[in-house]
Formats: structure tokens, C-alpha cells, sequence
């Protein structure tokens, strides 16, 4: 790969291997290389800008999980070495909380989670980065729910007119990759599924999902069939139902010995009017930044269908944006 370190096989190789070495090799210094000065991290939860920054929460969350493993499930991607490349990876996280942090005193619970993380990569380097891990997953593990784990950080860092804001387009920051992905069919199959979804269209579902399906939503749900992505989806969707979805990025993938496979980086942005996933209608203007994995096949006939879905948003912050607006106790 031109500009890439001739030890990399490929860009897969490239993300799974920089992630290992970061976090499991204690390389952190390494992200002065594999980092750029000046890189944009957009999180759920807030908007890191800079290296250093990128450092001081990697070391913070090392120190709280030492033991933590990243194993890479996939990486959807699209680009060229020479103009640049976008990955999304997915990966499962392993770790046990046995430092006092950003979770609490040290509990000794061990954890499993997923992580979905977009990043533009040109010249050896990550120079912007879109990344969602679970929280709803890894709060419940640790006994609290999501809403009040929200309510006890908007707490500890100093109430909602002085806590950190959740990213939304007044908090987010520009950076360097303004592409939008490619137009390989897969993509563009994904991206019909779930806006049909999205404008209400539930027949969607059991017309172009397997009814084997296996699906993987925030909170560490699995499920399987229609009747799991219908609760799923209906249940976001049904507490902000005029809220404008918009698909960002979007790749299609087809590579040797794996399934057509695709990824989409998506937001819903609007107010909680409805009854839902998150209860009693609020009025609270809410961003939800999502990304959404697919892989197609066919098990009968050519009838070609989506047979597993992963898909993470952070339960947290919705619920930190809906409290700090209705000052819900």
C-alpha cells in the first residue's frame, strides 16, 4: 500500500494491527505515528480534537481496564492508498474494570462489549475518526441502566449547564475526509433497507431480512427474525418520530471467502415527542449518531436477503441529552 508501512498486508491488516498494537502492546506512543497532530475523534458522548487528547483518554481508559483485548470482526472499507481510505471496524471488546474511573471505583466486573469505529486513514495515518462503543452494554454489565448512569455523570460533572456536551452539529468539529463511501450495489441495498425503515415502512423488514436473521443492537441485545429488528427499530424510531434521518457514508464491499457485506455511518436528529425506547415524550432536541454493519446471502433460490445486522448507537448519551433539556431526576 503506497504510503502505508510495507509490514501491512493490507488496510485490514493496517486497522487490526495498529488497534492491537495501541492497546494491547501498550504501544500509546505509537499514536504519534499512526495519529495525526490535529485528528477530529466524534464520539456519542463528546468531540476530542488533537493527538494529545486522543492519548490522555486512551491512557484513562487503559488505566480503568488494563486487561482490555480489541478483536477485530471486520473492516468494511473503501478508498485507495493514494487518495485515502475509510474502514469501519468492528470489534469485540473484552476487559475487567479493576481501576477506579470514569465508571465508578473498581467493581472487578469483567465485560464483554462491541465497538463500531469509522476511520479515514492516508500516509500511515488516522487523520479523522467517527466511534461508537456500546455503553448501554458495558453500564448494564455493571449494574446501572443507562438513564441513570446518564444522571449520575451529568451530576459528577457539574450539573447540565456545566457538563460535557454530547456531540450534535453545534459540538461537532470539521475534518480533513469529506467523502461519502462508494456506490458498490451492497451499499446502496443497505442503505434502501434501512431508510424504508426509517420512513415507517416496517413491511421492509420481513420482505428483505432472512427470517433466520441474526441481529446485534446497542445494550448487548442479540436477536433473531423479523420480530427482533421490528422491536428494535420500531422502538427508536416510534420516540422521535419526526426526527430527520440522514445516511453520511455508506460502502458496499465483495471480497474473497466473505459474504457481500456493508456499512453505513447514519444520524437521527429531532426532538423526543414520541413514545418509545425512552419513555414519557420529553420535547428534548436529540442527535443519536449510529453505524449500521450488514452481510447478504442467499440461502435459497438466489432469493438474496440481509442475514446479519449489527448496529450501535449510545443509550447514554441519548438519555444525557434528554436529561439535561427536561431536568428529570
Amino acid at each position: 500500500m503506497q504510503g502505508f508501512d510495507a509490514k501491512f498486508r493490507d488496510f485490514p491488516d493496517y486497522i487490526i494491527g495498529i488497534t492491537k498494537e495501541i492497546w494491547e502492546d501498550r504501544g500509546i506512543a505509537t499514536l504519534h505515528r499512526y495519529y495525526s497532530d490535529d485528528i477530529v475523534v466524534r464520539s456519542p458522548a463528546s468531540v476530542v480534537v488533537g493527538n494529545q487528547n486522543v492519548i490522555g483518554a486512551t491512557m484513562a481508559t487503559l488505566a480503568e481496564f488494563p486487561d482490555r483485548e480489541l478483536l477485530g470482526e471486520d473492516v468494511i472499507w473503501s478508498g485507495t492508498p493514494e487518495t485515502g481510505m475509510l474502514s469501519s471496524h468492528r470489534i469485540i471488546s473484552t476487559a475487567t474494570h479493576t481501576g477506579d474511573g470514569v465508571y465508578g471505583k473498581a467493581t472487578g466486573k469483567k465485560l464483554q462489549y462491541r465497538i463500531l469505529a469509522d476511520c479515514h486513514a492516508i500516509n500511515n495515518q488516522i487523520n479523522d475518526e467517527w466511534l461508537i462503543r456500546d455503553q448501554g452494554a458495558i453500564v448494564r454489565q455493571m449494574g446501572w441502566e443507562p438513564r441513570d448512569y446518564a444522571a449520575q455523570l451529568i451530576e459528577n460533572e457539574g450539573g447540565a449547564a456545566n457538563c460535557i456536551k454530547p456531540l450534535s452539529p453545534a459540538t461537532d468539529r470539521p475534518g480533513p475526509y469529506t467523502g461519502h463511501g462508494n456506490d458498490n450495489e451492497w451499499g446502496g441495498r443497505h442503505a434502501e433497507i434501512l431508510t424504508r425503515i426509517m420512513n415507517a415502512d416496517m413491511a421492509a423488514i420481513e420482505e428483505t431480512y432472512d427470517r433466520a436473521a441474526h441481529v446485534e443492537y446497542p445494550g448487548g441485545v442479540t436477536g433473531h427474525s423479523f420480530g427482533a429488528v421490528d422491536r428494535f427499530w420500531m422502538g427508536l424510531r416510534a420516540a422521535f418520530p419526526n426526527a430527520t434521518f440522514t445516511i453520511h457514508h455508506q460502502i458496499g464491499r465483495e471480497d474473497p471467502h466473505m459474504p457481500p457485506r456493508s456499512a453505513l455511518r447514519w444520524s437521527l436528529h429531532g426532538k423526543h415527542e414520541g413514545w418509545g425506547a425512552y419513555g414519557v415524550p420529553t420535547g428534548a432536541e436529540v442527535y443519536i449518531l449510529g453505524i449500521s454493519h450488514a452481510e447478504f446471502g442467499a440461502l435459497v433460490g438466489g432469493d438474496v436477503k440481509l442475514r446479519r445486522e449489527y448496529t450501535l448507537f449510545d443509550e447514554t448519551s441519548v438519555w444525557k441529552q434528554i436529561l439535561m433539556q427536561s431536568g428529570a431526576e
